[in-house]
């Protein structure tokens, strides 16, 4: 086996920020799956966009999350998911009073694969 295995979270994983009050932890980094664990505190929300190759799950760890997806807004409680394919334009914003946390799920890897979409 020529790949590392060892346990990881957010302690541990690559941080990032993002929307300037949003963090992700890089969970899994490879080429043909992405697994990143976000965090996104009351009010903030991504800029619309879409990938051409990639699919994506997004399934809510802890609060509530609002993933619009082709114009359709989804409420995703904790324990729940929702699969965005490639090429539609989506949105996840955090539209409660409290911290929404959150795993999405990226085949491909989506970094690099991202067009913004205007309202």
């Amino acid at each position: 086996m020529s790949e590392t295995v060892a346990k990881i979270d957010t302690g541990t994983a690559r941080h990032y920020r993002w929307g300037e009050v949003c963090d992700g932890w890089h969970l899994l980094e490879g080429d043909d799956l992405s697994v990143i664990e976000e965090q996104v505190p009351p009010g903030a929300a991504e800029i619309r966009h879409r990938h051409a190759r990639s699919r994506q799950f997004f399934y809510v760890l802890d609060g509530v999350a609002t993933l619009e997806v082709c114009g359709v807004a989804h409420v995703l409680q904790r324990g729940q998911g929702l699969h965005v394919p490639p090429g539609a334009a989506h949105q996840l914003r955090n539209d409660s009073d409290s911290n929404t946390r959150f795993l999405v799920i990226s085949s491909p890897k989506s970094h690099g694969d991202r067009e913004t979409v205007s309202e």
